[in-house]
């Protein structure tokens, strides 16, 4: 470049992209008034990528995401300040019904977009047909997926109408339900190889899944090489103190290190009295 030119300008200006609309609206609208509050542990994978071989064995494909979505949906049955939010006038507001929620990168067009994907009841769901739903969410054509068909239009309409929306499901639980049903979400960057993240919290109770790595840990006394995984649960300190968020979080380790396994050998709908009796 000639020392008596100058560039032009420095910076770029474009239009925020369509497809982002969604979930900027959501963590910006949803979140509201929330007290955000977080917690980290670690999960020793072990027994969880032991059975994910075994069914690997038996012709079954699954993802340490399925098989978490249903220990957490699991650990929602005995926590219900887990599944409950604020809303307007002093209510609080317990979802009986368990919907698990889950971030999906697709793109629309050449932009790539993030949309939330939902699936009903998945502590009673096998851990195989939880996976082959998320396959669904990932690879499907979005007309085939009702949550990402409705969320894909979403996107299109005014801006007026998407936050009346949004306002009509933080004001009246009945309509979130229909719109909006889940009572957990989770988001996870392992596969890029990150080992922690706090996503927003647009839901009752939000995790962040890093990947699954060997680490050096202490067994007994000696020092074992186990695959790690770390987890963090991002809360609405409003809706559930710190020690029934942490014994919420705590039987979701237990439930990954092997205490799913009851659930799996005795039925996939076992009661949730069996978990407690495990557990307490």
């Amino acid at each position: 470049m000639n020392s008596s030119e100058k560039p032009t300008s420095h910076y770029t200006v474009n239009k925020y992209q369509r497809p982002r609309w969604n979930v900027l609206d959501m963590i910006m609208f949803l979140r509201g008034n929330s007290v955000p509050t977080y917690l980290w542990a670690d999960i020793d994978m072990t027994w969880s990528e032991e059975f994910r071989k075994k069914l690997k064995d038996a012709g079954v494909k699954t993802t340490v995401t399925a098989i978490l979505l249903k220990a957490i949906a699991i650990a929602q049955r005995t926590h219900p300040a887990s599944r409950t939010a604020i809303y307007p006038w002093g209510k609080m507001v317990t979802f009986n019904d368990i919907v698990a929620g889950f971030t999906v990168e697709r793109n629309v067009g050449t932009q790539p977009a993030v949309f939330f994907g939902a699936i009903d009841a998945p502590d009673t769901k096998s851990v195989e047909e939880i996976a082959q739903e998320l396959q669904a969410y990932g690879a499907a054509d979005f007309k085939e997926v009702k949550p990402l068909d409705v969320q894909a239009r979403f996107n299109n309409m005014p801006w007026l109408v998407r936050r009346f929306i949004l306002w009509m499901g933080i004001t009246y639980p009945a309509f979130r339900l229909r719109h909006m049903g889940a009572t957990f979400g989770l988001s996870s960057l392992g596969k890029f190889g990150i080992k922690s993240l706090i996503p927003p919290c647009v839901s009752t109770s939000t995790f962040g899944i890093g990947s699954v790595e060997d680490r050096a840990v202490v067994r007994d006394g000696k020092i074992e090489i186990r695959p790690m995984m770390t987890i963090s649960l991002n809360f609405d300190h409003r809706a559930i103190d710190g020690a029934p968020a942490a014994r919420f979080l705590a039987d979701i380790i237990k439930l990954m290190e092997g205490g799913l396994e009851n659930y799996i050998q005795g039925g996939e709908n076992a009661t949730t009295n069996s978990m407690t009796s495990s557990y307490s």
